[in-house]
């Protein structure tokens, strides 16, 4: 079906003084069989639209309720070709109103962009709302052109947070209408208990309509939009009653979103389809009731398109300009083909915020000496560089030396990034700092970044990763900080990425988040890189004698600390890759020095190209595709539509599906080489590290040092192999005990023999 019979719905709507609705419905909820017959059961109710919801095992907008929902449907086998199926039978039995799918980004990826477009107007499907493909990033131009070869409507969303700069460009984009988020926040129903008590003298204030509260900027959003376009506006997210949907018609909206509401209908109605698709039908009907437009009394501000598709005050999509000159934009949110900004629109002007406030913090020498004081005087850098003798003599062959990053107050190198980043918080005036934790080496970091900072602290980790690593939930607690256990999915470092990322969404004007990896949107894998880069500068500058290490420098009493030459091989372990990007960086430049990334083989390795094993190992770049996850493009572990695959490590801080932007480009320039190390492989390299230099490794950096060992043996004595020693072992040690099977619980010396 054409563009047109979305424009036409709407045209329809307005002659009769009704405001659109719009219904949102997740496939394959709760059960496959129900989705086509609710969707004609939303139709006869009074719909005018159906979004249907691809169900995605990642989602970073979603509330609890539609995130419920997609998971019934993922484990109902739903998928996206489903989807289109869905809608190609509900049209063979009647359905007449426009469709569209509601996705995020990596299903439409997996599918194929020109593909999928073809495939939804052979199903009858509208169009797309694609939640994490904002105007500006760089498919964005390729998805468009597809949707446009194939009449379908590409809906864009907007959000208080837009800006009318933003919005102008954005809204030159439509082709059909434009989704107005009403708040920010994720999806869901806004009740009493979202709205906080408070007065003067200890009295209460009057208990504010949650809704109405949190829209109070809604009809300035509404107005900026139409003032730079003609399309209708539909306004979605907390809408859940009539008198929401009377509020936000009234403040001018065509169109009202109704989608949370939709699904617990669903999931609250008892007994068989028949039951919940009538329950569906009273619902639509009662909204649909509330719907009259308001009489106008003159002519809407919305101004004329212009023959080549801008507005008048618009730029015609031209990237904003930072204070420092540079275009912000995809051709500098990139590393190739990777990285990038696949966010929600709610969150895109924090990140052109954090952008500008990070190019000025470079370009301000005082940020530079505010860092260095505080790795000198508070980390405890510069961190050692140390030649491990027995090790090497143990493994026979090149000599193994260690970044002894390790010794870095908090137990590892999280602490650089995570101090340089409250610095920057404190200069954008967020008081309040999330963070998500896999081992608990970033959260403990964070939490003492805020302590030193006054900062509120909150930390979202897995529930098993809270689990495994006990001790830095305690420490975290200690420091004053909040860690709060995330319940969902596979519940390890992915799910807390999820959770912090949806905390950020809602919470966008006093929030920042710490991104503890080299991962995300831009322009964080450049911000944690540029704090990690520390360790490989220092390393450089050791392994050569130079600079504040030179014989001749003050305070160094004539000695050497390197070897006065560079490495033949730079090794570190990778999850995310933010202790690895942060070696390398010193090292880049050097093309005679090898760069090895090793990451989490898990119990055996990834399974032989062809096999049907589920993945059990965390091995991204050696085992992954490319796709699109937690805001960047990257190498994912993932199935072929698209969905995000359950990972397994010995080591919580490895065990991630994806891995930073900057990662997949060195891999795919060939500069640099990722391999993976077992679960018992890194156990032997931590037992042997320990016994032979009295240096007890994390898991995580256990997993380089055991590749070190094995090339080592390949190598001459006269080479050398430099190990990232990025974080120490107390934590891991319960852990371990248990993989050797000692009880530490509560046992004498005499029993923990391993």
């Amino acid at each position: 079906m054409p563009i047109s019979c979305l424009t036409d719905r709407f045209a329809k709507c307005k002659a009769e003084g009704k405001a659109a609705f719009v219904a949102y419905l997740t496939a394959g909820f709760d059960t496959r069989e129900l989705t086509v017959d609710a969707l004609l059961g939303l139709e006869e109710g009074g719909a005018d639209v159906i979004e249907v919801g691809v169900p995605f095992s990642d989602p970073m907008a979603d509330g609890p309720v539609i995130e419920r929902a997609g998971n019934v449907a993922l484990a109902n086998g739903v998928k996206l070709a489903d989807c289109f199926e869905f809608v190609k039978q509900a049209r063979q039995k009647g359905l007449t109103i426009p469709v569209l799918l509601m996705t995020y980004l990596n299903p439409i990826l997996s599918f194929g962009l020109e593909k999928c477009c073809e495939k939804a107007r052979d199903s009858g499907v509208d169009g797309f709302i694609p939640v994490d493909l904002p105007h500006g990033e760089g498919q964005d131009d390729a998805f468009l052109s597809a949707c446009k070869k194939f009449d379908i409507s590409s809906v864009p969303l907007l959000s208080p947070t837009s800006g009318e700069d933003r919005i102008a460009r954005v809204a030159a984009t439509a082709t059909s209408f434009i989704y107005c988020v009403s708040l920010t926040g994720v999806t869901g129903m806004k009740t009493n208990s979202d709205q906080l008590r408070g007065g003067e003298g200890g009295k209460e204030k009057a208990l504010v309509d949650p809704f109405t509260a949190a829209t109070a900027e809604l009809g300035k959003t509404i107005s900026f939009i139409k003032k730079h376009s003609d399309m209708p506006v539909a306004v979605g997210f907390g809408i859940s009653k009539p008198e929401n949907v009377k509020r936000v018609v009234d403040l001018g909206a065509d169109g009202f979103v109704v989608g949370t509401a939709v699904v617990a209908c669903v999931e609250n109605t008892a007994g068989p389809p028949a039951a919940k698709v009538a329950a569906l039908e009273a619902l639509a009907k009662s909204l649909k009731a509330a719907a009259s437009l308001p009489i106008a009394t003159e002519e809407p501000a919305a101004k004329r398109l212009k023959a080549n598709g801008t507005t008048e005050g618009s730029n015609g999509g031209a990237a904003i300009v930072n204070g420092g000159g540079k275009a912000l934009g995809a051709n500098v949110w990139c590393f190739g083909d990777f990285g990038g900004r696949y966010i929600p629109e709610t969150l895109m002007h924090a990140h052109d915020e954090l952008t500008k406030m990070y190019e000025t913090a470079k370009a301000d020498p005082s940020f530079a000496t505010e860092l260095d004081l505080l790795r000198r005087n508070y980390v405890g850098g510069p961190t050692p560089l140390y030649h491990a003798k027995r090790l090497t003599e143990h493994a026979g062959g090149a000599q193994i030396w260690f970044k002894r990053e390790e010794l870095a107050h908090t137990g590892a190198h999280k602490i650089n990034n995570a101090l340089g980043q409250a610095l920057l918080a404190k200069k954008l005036g967020k008081q309040r700092i999330i963070a998500e934790t896999g081992a608990g080496q970033h959260g403990v970091a964070t939490a003492t970044a805020c302590a030193l900072l006054g900062l509120e602290c909150i930390v979202y980790m897995g529930a098993q990763d809270c689990e495994r690593q006990k001790l830095n939930v305690f420490r975290m607690s200690m420091l004053g900080a909040k860690c709060i256990p995330v319940t969902s999915g596979s519940q390890t470092l992915k799910d807390a990425i999820n959770e912090a990322l949806r905390d950020w969404v809602t919470n966008i004007r006093t929030t920042h988040y710490i991104i503890g990896s080299a991962i995300g949107p831009h322009p964080f894998p450049d911000i944690v890189r540029d704090f990690q880069s520390i360790i490989g500068k220092e390393a450089r500058a050791q392994m050569l004698n130079q600079g504040e290490f030179a014989p001749s420098a003050p305070g160094s009493g004539g000695h050497t600390i390197g070897p006065g030459k560079l490495p033949d091989v730079v090794v570190a372990c990778v999850g995310g890759g933010s202790n690895a990007i942060g070696m390398f960086a010193g090292f880049l430049e050097d093309k005679d020095v090898e760069l090895i990334g090793v990451e989490a083989g898990g119990a055996a390795g990834p399974p032989a190209e062809g096999s049907n094993e589920k993945a059990k190992h965390s091995a991204t770049l050696s085992a992954g595709t490319p796709g699109v996850l937690h805001g960047n493009r990257t190498y994912l572990l993932q199935s072929s539509e698209g969905q995000i695959e359950e990972t397994h490590s010995i080591s919580a801080g490895l065990d991630y599906p994806g891995v930073g932007p900057q990662h997949a480009a060195l891999k795919d320039a060939g500069r640099a080489k990722y391999v993976w190390a077992t679960d018992s492989d890194a156990l032997a390299a931590l037992q042997m590290c320990s016994r032979l230099e009295g240096l007890i490794p994390a898991l995580e950096p256990s997993h380089a040092v055991s590749y070190a060992l094995k090339r080592a043996k390949e190598m001459r004595p006269d080479q050398i192999i430099l190990v990232n020693l990025c974080g120490r072992g107390d934590k891991d040690m319960v852990q371990v005990a248990k993989h050797l099977g000692v009880d530490v619980s509560g046992s004498t010396g005499r029993d923990m023999k391993a």
